[in-house]
């Protein structure tokens, strides 16, 4: 079977977040797109599931909020702590100037197949699942598109400009050939499932601590997602201590599951995740642009990853709609997504490199217990206001992007 040929103006490579929400905007400012999904669903244990405030108010925004709103979800509104024998707001969403303040905790991949739906109803909308990205065509300097496989066989879709979507480990971003910023981490993360109940609302946005150990506990249908944080590299180590001893790991941080985690009947059943930060020097280069995980990878700490892709989607919609409609894109309009998305980027990086520095790193290595300084949460006590500043650092996060006006649309 021979090469199959087509032509686009922008192809996205990664159904992820930001690829999903670029995708159906640029496609509501009549921009034909076409998003390119290796997989044949959304369906991925490490995909994150909290969707924040200002993602909330996008999707009011686009006009989507009945329709999300019939996704079964739960609601974070706060995170308290104990100090001794009472229970205080450290983190207290409801005090956000939002039209929706909590945190939703819902699949990924419900959010990702809302986002698919709306998106085939744009006459110029198109996503293609299956279709795994080998390689970019270039005319001389210029990026032009790229090659890709489907179970029908090989592909190119040329385009006046690829935007990689494609994550941490961007096949756009090595093929580009743009350098890479790595930033160390202490901890890696192994993924694993507990049965739920369906009345069961054991979860935390913010990590279960004890000495050497830190666990984030997400609830999905029919099951809890655990992420047990260990130090980094320590993978092999640890499994070679045995199934029982991660029971005991598990039961230490999550006396509930004392019965059910032995549900896990091998270490098989639990994957590592390599957790990274990083970024991009240079986020294009002519004809081409990552974004999200693509170009600034972000650990799991605070669960923002999600909320900065989507930021960065909404904002390459609006910077590149028009220049993209009118055929008239240049380098600086790609440089321009960098300018406007570099600060929040940065700020969040940073935040995220001394949560792993003063609190995960030194908990993981057993040197300090875990919970906020007893000073601190006795301050947050007396001024209960305060809790609603790590709630915007984490629920709105630095420059929200709105949705542009040519995407909005009012709820049906």
């Amino acid at each position: 079977m021979g090469t199959v040929s087509a032509k686009t103006t922008c192809a996205i490579v990664g159904g992820g977040p930001a690829g999903m929400v670029l995708g159906l905007l640029l496609a509501r400012a009549g921009v034909d797109v076409t998003v390119l999904e290796k997989h044949g669903d959304f369906l991925r244990d490490f995909r994150g599931d909290t969707v924040h405030p200002s993602t909330l108010q996008l999707l009011d925004d686009l006009g989507l909020w009945n329709r999300f709103s019939a996704v079964p979800h739960s609601k974070l509104h706060r995170v308290t702590f104990d100090v001794a024998g009472r229970s205080v707001t450290m983190v207290d969403f409801s005090r956000l100037r939002q039209p929706h303040p909590y945190i939703a905790m819902v699949p990924q991949w419900d959010l990702l197949n809302l986002l698919a739906e709306v998106g085939e109803e744009e006459p110029t909308f198109a996503l293609r699942m299956n279709t795994e990205v080998t390689g970019l065509l270039r005319d001389g300097d210029r990026i032009t598109g790229v090659r890709y496989e489907t179970p029908d066989g090989p592909g190119e879709l040329r385009a006046d400009l690829t935007v990689g979507c494609d994550g941490r480990g961007s096949v756009v971003r090595s093929e580009a050939g743009l350098q890479v910023r790595e930033w160390p981490v202490g901890f890696d993360a192994w993924w694993f499932r507990l049965p739920r109940q369906p009345d069961d609302t054991t979860y935390t946005l913010f990590p279960r601590i004890a000495p050497g150990k830190a666990m984030i506990v997400i609830p999905r249908e029919g099951y809890f997602q655990v992420a047990l944080l260990i130090p980094k590299g320590a993978d092999t180590r640890l499994r070679a201590r045995g199934l029982e001893a991660f029971h005991d790991d598990v039961r230490e941080l999550l006396p509930e599951a004392t019965d059910t985690v032995r549900a896990v009947t091998t270490l098989d059943e639990v994957k590592v995740l390599d957790v990274r930060l990083n970024r991009l020097r240079r986020w294009h280069t002519d004809g081409l642009l990552c974004i999200g995980d693509a170009a600034h990878a972000m650990s799991p700490a605070g669960g923002v990853g999600i909320n900065v892709a989507v930021q960065d989607g909404v904002a390459a919609a609006r910077l590149l709609a028009d220049p993209l409609r009118r055929a008239t894109l240049t380098d600086r309009d790609l440089a321009a997504v960098r300018r406007r998305r570099i600060v929040p980027t940065v700020l969040t990086q940073a935040l995220q490199r001394q949560i792993d520095k003063r609190l995960l790193g030194p908990v993981l290595r057993g040197e300090i217990a875990g919970n906020p300084p007893l000073g601190l949460l006795r301050t947050v006590e007396r001024l209960p206001w305060l809790s609603v500043i790590p709630a915007y650092l984490v629920g709105v996060g630095v420059r929200p992007e709105r949705a542009p006006g040519f995407a909005r649309r009012q709820s049906a």
